[in-house]
């Protein structure tokens, strides 16, 4: 689990983080985006902080995957491509017998006599290393797949699919994660992936003080989020090995196909948060599915799986979820919250953490998807909060407050990333 733990630069900038994404004063979207000073500014802040290095935030030591994943697409503008061929061979060098993926690893050099109850992942092919993995989420396969893909994509270099780790290619590495998570993380009865019952894309689970691991007192359950990254991951595995194509496409179909006759309420527009497999962690009078899962929700419209009349029908519900708990921007987890006393990890409070705090690193997936679906304007005004708050603060911070405070790791370079990539996307459509 993460640890749970900058006025605007001037007057001129706050003018043109908040022009309106309708036509005023004769300007167009288009114009608003072309002459919105904020964007280069947050753009090169975004830069330095991927420059100064890889692991999630000066609040961890770590480098993870699922951050790796949301920044990699900058990091290839200022890093040297070797260095971030080496940080995804390192997970594959830590990679399991079964396939498996950690989240996230240190040199061992940094840990006292180099050795860790929590770092217990070790290999011979990364002697300098040691991972961790939280077990009750099942996204470290697909982000690192994800990952790879950026790369690959960014920077046109194939040859890495092709190179050896130990004895086996990348390219077979990644297609021995998919199947870990067939072998090892797929419900049959459904035809879905499962975790542990978590807030939406989080990885604290409700039974212990911290959350991190399945034990016998973890309910199993079935979300959006999990099942999402799955489908893109599919997707961004057979472009890059197409030969592969054949054996993969049925469970791409699959997948998709079961995710929205399982988990999308058609009735409400919404994605249900929870399919359990022997019971849910919470009291039997709650009803869970109330809450509105945001984040997850962004990464199914990345996955496909969602019309554009239905993005517009969930962007609507999202700002209005927004303005329902006074929050500041469409970053927010979820809404409704899960009650106090819902988890024993005391930071999952009600609007705290993943139980409703204000996440850029999700709402800005949330700007992409908007963009790449034809939602400008919506994208427009929607990205301002946040890079006024960026400006605000000096910086990018793990997530925010309800009244728009920051929390968590300073130089949180998942937001960076998500941001810049939001930024571009905009950007691109004034051209």
């Amino acid at each position: 689990m993460r640890n749970l733990f900058f006025a605007l630069a001037s007057s001129c900038i706050f003018l043109s983080c908040n022009n309106g994404g309708s036509k005023t004063a004769g300007n167009t979207v288009t114009e608003s985006i072309r002459q919105d000073s904020s964007f280069q500014l947050v753009k090169d802040m975004a830069s330095n902080v991927i420059k100064s290095g890889f692991n999630a935030g000066d609040g961890y030591g770590e480098v993870w995957i699922r951050d790796y994943n949301t920044f990699i697409n900058l990091a290839v503008q200022v890093h040297p491509h070797e260095q971030l061929k080496e940080q995804l061979a390192i997970f594959f060098k830590l990679q399991g017998e079964d396939g498996n993926i950690a989240d996230g690893f240190v040199k061992k050099s940094t840990l006292k006599n180099g050795t860790s109850d929590y770092y217990t992942i070790t290999s011979t092919l990364a002697p300098e290393y040691a991972g961790h993995k939280n077990t009750v989420e099942t996204d470290q396969e697909t982000s690192l797949i994800q990952a790879v893909h950026k790369y690959v994509t960014a920077t046109k270099d194939s040859s890495f699919l092709t190179h050896k780790i130990g004895r086996t290619t990348v390219k077979d590495r990644m297609e021995k994660a998919l199947q870990f998570l067939m072998d090892k993380r797929y419900n049959s009865t459904y035809g879905l992936l499962w975790g542990a019952t978590t807030v939406d894309w989080g990885d604290v689970q409700p039974e212990h003080d911290w959350g991190v691991h399945l034990d016998e007192n973890s309910h199993i359950a079935l979300d959006i989020y999990d099942n999402a990254m799955f489908l893109i991951a599919l997707d961004n595995y057979m472009e890059l090995v197409p030969e592969k194509k054949e054996k993969w496409v049925s469970m791409r179909e699959t997948i998709a196909s079961n995710t929205m006759k399982h988990l999308w309420d058609d009735k409400n527009q919404k994605f249900i948060p929870h399919i359990y497999i022997a019971g849910s962690p919470f009291p039997k009078d709650f009803d869970e599915n109330k809450i509105y899962y945001h984040g997850g929700t962004a990464v199914a419209i990345e996955a496909n799986l969602l019309s554009k009349a239905q993005i517009k029908t969930f962007l609507d519900k999202m700002i209005k979820n927004v303005k329902d708990a006074g929050a500041a921007t469409i970053g927010l987890t979820i809404y409704p919250t899960y009650p106090a006393g819902f988890f024993k990890n005391k930071g999952m409070y009600p609007y705290g953490y993943q139980n409703g705090g204000d996440w850029t690193w999700f709402g800005g997936r949330m700007i992409q998807q908007l963009v790449k679906n034809g939602f400008q304007r919506e994208a427009y005004e929607q990205i301002k909060p946040m890079l006024a708050r960026v400006i605000k603060n000096k910086g990018f911070y793990e997530w925010y407050t309800k009244d728009n405070q920051p929390e968590g790791s300073g130089t949180f370079r998942g937001e960076a990333g998500v941001l810049y990539d939001a930024i571009i996307l905009l950007e691109n459509t004034t051209e």
